[in-house]
């Protein structure tokens, strides 16, 4: 009886969790727009403007800025070769 009851809690759990990350996973498709982030190897000589100008052409520098610093926790406008970015 003890058997059973175990088994059906977990295949009950197994299918919550099977049905999350489905639900997860369609929610953030490609098909719906939304951009998955990237990263970005920041090499010698970039600046955070480089990057933004670069990597989010038609949009105001300093806001692209503001969003890479705040996606990496950066408390300033430092950056070193060889460090990886996080860009939304």
């Amino acid at each position: 009886m003890f058997a059973s009851l175990t088994h059906r809690r977990l295949t009950a759990a197994l299918a919550a969790t099977v049905c999350a990350l489905f639900l997860l996973f369609s929610a953030v498709s490609p098909s719906t727009g939304a951009a998955r982030p990237s990263t970005y190897r920041v090499r010698t000589g970039d600046t955070l403007w480089a990057i933004a100008a670069s990597h989010y052409p038609g949009t105001d520098p300093r806001a692209a800025i503001y969003t890479i610093r705040s996606a990496n926790h950066l408390s300033g406008s430092t950056i070193t070769a060889g460090q990886r970015l996080v860009l939304p």
